[in-house]
């Protein structure tokens, strides 16, 4: 009988190549390698979106101090505007309805502007308003200059206009609800003090032209009136136009009287003899009738009183006269068209929205920030990621 041989029992060798994925054994299928497990708090994606979108949304939920809007709206209108609605917005619309939106323009940069913080300062205890114990250390004031607080007011407060409509929103932000409101309401007495300055400026510089030229007319009016009345004083003549008719006149009855005495002189010379009494009446009567038109016309062409000097001095100051009434009576005219059309373009600020106290915060607005932030950081890691690997591979 032969004896069978067993071959010896095998055992795998440790140094030898371990099989490939889904290699057999004696015992069975091998399992593959395990891969090293990494920790999320080691990746990159962790420390530069997840943990700062954690950190702003502790300070959100646990430290930002809820703020409160109080808002108001007004608008910038003329009296002319008023009166003729549709006129105006006519105008409006085709560039030529006057000056609304420059003027609203300028509330809202005043409004914005350190002088109105300023005033605003001088008016509300702002420092203690925005820097209530509730508020936190990122949205609280923290400087007192005019500059700076004038700069972290303008993040609280915000003016807009609606150029379509004309219509100015006004929007302050506090950590209490009667803080906002009263800050809006003193900034609406600001911007009504400021409308009330512009239109007053503007109807006095309408007005002060005017009132200058009536000043000018009437001084002249004055001086003409002093002047002729000298004239008269001087001249002892109340009207020396009639006083040179009068004159004239006088010359003209003397001078007729001497051609019906020469012609008389004429008649009787013919058949009288040379020594008639007659005769010689006539003759003495035309001697004396020649002496009065000379001494008449020498008394009214010679001489610094002169009939044709007074004539013409007389005729000038009266025309002046004329000339300044009329300058007056058009100054007059101007000065109360002026003062018409001052009235009709004087400006007013009209509050359409009264400022309200607000019941429930809206800022900070802490759903939509936490989006921004991680959207944002997102966005950012991942163009950095990219730029990081394509430098490496260019490396490689």
């Amino acid at each position: 009988m032969t004896s069978m041989k067993l071959s010896p029992h095998t055992t795998r060798f440790e140094g030898a190549v371990p099989p490939a994925d889904g290699a057999w054994s004696e015992a069975g299928p091998l399992p593959p390698p395990r891969r090293p497990r990494r920790s999320l708090l080691r990746h990159p994606f962790f420390w530069w979106v997840i943990a700062p979108t954690l950190i702003v949304a502790a300070y959100l939920y646990g430290i930002a101090a809820d703020q409160y809007v109080s808002e108001a709206r007004f608008v910038v209108r003329g009296r002319a505007e008023v009166a003729a609605p549709g006129l105006g917005q006519a105008l409006a619309q085709v560039g030529l309805g006057g000056n609304q939106s420059n003027e609203a323009q300028t509330v809202r940069e005043f409004l914005i502007s350190h002088d109105a913080t300023r005033r605003l300062n001088e008016r509300l205890p702002l420092l203690e308003i925005y820097r209530r114990p509730e508020a936190d250390p990122w949205a609280r004031a923290w400087f007192t200059e005019d500059e700076r607080l004038s700069r972290y007011l303008n993040g609280m407060v915000s003016v807009s206009h609606e150029s379509s409509v004309g219509i100015m929103t006004l929007r302050v932000r506090s950590f209490r609800p009667e803080d906002s409101r009263a800050v809006a309401e003193e900034m609406l007495r600001l911007g009504e003090e400021l409308v009330n300055r512009l239109s007053e400026r503007s109807r006095e510089d309408t007005l002060g032209i005017a009132r200058r030229e009536v000043e000018l007319a009437e001084r002249r009016v004055a001086a003409a009136r002093e002047a002729l009345t000298a004239f008269r004083e001087r001249a002892q003549s109340l009207d020396a136009t009639g006083q040179a008719r009068a004159a004239v006149e006088t010359l003209g009855q003397m001078e007729a009287a001497l051609a019906v005495a020469r012609t008389e002189l004429r008649e009787r010379s013919a058949f009288m003899r040379p020594d008639n009494p007659q005769l010689v009446t006539t003759r003495n009567r035309i001697a004396a009738l020649e002496r009065q038109i000379t001494e008449e016309r020498a008394r009214h062409t010679r001489g610094g009183e002169a009939l044709p000097q007074q004539l013409a001095e007389f005729e000038r100051l009266t025309l002046e006269r004329e000339f300044a009434d009329r300058q007056l009576t058009s100054a007059m005219t101007s000065l109360e068209t002026a003062r018409i059309e001052a009235q009709r373009q004087q400006m007013y600020l009209a509050r359409v929205v009264e400022p309200n106290l607000a019941v429930y915060p809206l800022h900070p607005k802490k759903i939509i920030t936490l989006i921004s932030v991680f959207a944002g950081l997102s966005v950012a890691f991942g163009i950095g990621w990219l730029l990081v690997a394509g430098m490496r591979e260019h490396a490689a």
